[in-house]
């Protein structure tokens, strides 16, 4: 039997061409793409990659749990696997980011890119370009046909004022402008609060209500997250009245169980699970699976790094609803770019006129570029059935 025989953990920091301030971190100015990686090699040296933000050395005790649970195990025994994920869960630790690794290494064994050996046969996938910062409104409209001009049909701006007429006058000037040329959605990143940098209002129902019907009233595709992500009742209230879909799921840590439970409520119209936060590839695909039988709709969210935009992308693919729904496409000139994010993978995850094409190689389907791993990475933790290393004199690095 295959077994797990290694684990390396790896804390990267790459720069970004610019500085990049996220609507959803207020007063925050991200410089650099910085996650943790983890490595799983099994005995006969078949890899298995995954990655998840981190914003300095959160992680850092990490290893010495990987290695307890799961060197030795067999890396194709997913729900196993998955149930010491959630060992680690119950202990406070969320960590379903892990899983994707395993499939990977599943994927490689079967020779076939995951999405396929998941059941998908969709090999393109139809993006949204989804924006990540606040934005005037003229250099808003300037963006949108930059994104028309590139082949996206569908895109995704942010509003996070103060004052819900700022908001309401961002979404509208927008729409207006495009004039139907262009599909334009909004996220109001209300679902959960990273305000230790600075303040941020926090929407009433009613509030969102008043939103929900200027988005309606200017044709939006969809609303995000216009309701904090506890509010199961006060969302399944606005989705009822609103005459926009209403869309959300991406941060839902107790994974496939809250999410089945907000889907039967009717929370929102469209689930965009993040199989990094979410409980990973199988309960992601439970989720979608859910969603086909509940008549509502699924999109993943994808805005992390490279792995979970591929993660995503294979888990959308999938689904069984890529025919039908848009992907999205975190794009955010010129801080946030392809070539930045996915800064220590050979080839970045490029966009073909608004289109995905599906990688065609064996397990996730990307290979690591490590000279620049060495150059943005440090390894801190290393462990196989044999030993382990801990390295602290890298730790002064890792902020």
């Amino acid at each position: 039997m295959q077994v797990i025989d290694r684990i390396e953990l790896y804390h990267v920091t790459a720069p970004l061409p610019a500085p990049f301030a996220p609507s959803w971190m207020p007063g925050t100015i991200r410089n650099s793409v910085t996650f943790y990686l983890v490595r799983f090699i099994t005995d006969d040296g078949v890899e298995g990659w995954s990655a998840f933000t981190g914003a300095g050395r959160e992680r850092v005790g990490l290893g010495h749990m990987l290695a307890d649970l799961f060197l030795g195990q067999d890396p194709e025994d997913i729900d196993k696997l998955s149930e010491r994920i959630h060992i680690m869960a119950v202990g406070g630790n969320f960590n379903w980011w892990i899983e994707p690794a395993f499939w990977d290494i599943k994927a490689k064994n079967a020779g076939l890119p995951l999405y396929k050996l998941l059941g998908g046969t969709d090999d393109r996938l139809r993006l949204y370009a989804s924006s990540g910062e606040l934005r005037e409104p003229p250099a808003r409209r300037d963006e949108a046909e930059k994104r028309l001009s590139e082949g996206f049909d569908t895109m995704k701006i942010r509003v996070h004022d103060w004052d819900e007429k700022v908001d309401i006058e961002h979404i509208s000037d927008v729409a207006k402008h495009m004039q139907g040329r262009m599909k334009i959605s909004v996220d109001c990143n209300q679902a959960f609060r990273l305000t230790a940098k600075g303040d941020a209002p926090m929407w009433s129902l009613d509030r969102a209500k008043r939103f929900a019907d200027a988005a309606a009233d200017v044709g939006l595709a969809w609303v995000e997250e216009p309701l904090f992500g506890e509010w199961h009742e006060e969302m399944a209230k606005l989705t009822a009245y609103s005459r926009v879909p209403i869309a959300g799921g991406e941060l839902h840590l107790m994974g496939y169980h809250e999410l089945a439970r907000m889907i039967k409520m009717r929370c929102y119209n469209i689930y965009q699970p993040d199989t990094m936060w979410t409980g990973g590839v199988k309960q992601s695909l439970d989720i979608a699976k859910l969603c086909h039988e509940e008549g509502v709709e699924f999109s993943s969210h994808t805005w992390t790094n490279g792995f979970g935009f591929i993660i995503n992308a294979h888990v959308f693919a999938a689904s069984g609803f890529a025919k039908d729904m848009v992907f999205e496409y975190p794009l955010n000139e010129p801080g946030w770019v392809p070539e930045a994010r996915d800064a220590i993978i050979k080839e970045p995850f490029m966009h073909d006129k608004g289109w995905f094409n599906m990688p065609q190689t064996p397990g996730l389907g990307f290979e690591i570029d490590h000279d620049k791993l060495a150059r943005y990475g440090k390894c801190f933790f290393t462990a196989s059935r044999k030993e382990v290393h801990w390295m602290p004199e890298t730790m002064a690095d890792m902020g």
